[in-house]
């Protein structure tokens, strides 16, 4: 009886053993593959952050094409600033 007892938690543990062995083999290669995608950029993520920086300038120069209105005529702003209506120049 003790026999089949030792047996089968032999064979139980040899499992658990040879299972720790392949995590402790396929560690580093995990980990080299983790660092590898925090380290690039993935086209999604680039061109998600290219239409935040299209944004903000395009919010920064109307910022500014308004402020401009303040001080100055419409054909000057226009001219410095590009008009923010396209190239038509059609008063909206």
């Amino acid at each position: 009886m003790r026999i089949m007892i030792v047996t089968l938690m032999a064979l139980l543990l040899s499992g658990c053993i040879v299972r720790t062995a392949a995590s402790v083999v396929t560690a580093p290669f995990k980990a080299v593959g983790q660092a590898a995608d925090w380290a690039t950029t993935s086209q999604d993520e680039s061109d998600r952050n290219r239409g935040r920086e299209l944004r903000a300038e395009e919010e920064r120069r109307g910022r500014e094409y308004r402020e401009c209105l303040d001080d100055y005529e419409r054909a000057y702003c226009d001219e410095v600033y590009g008009s923010p209506y396209g190239s038509d120049d059609e008063e909206r």
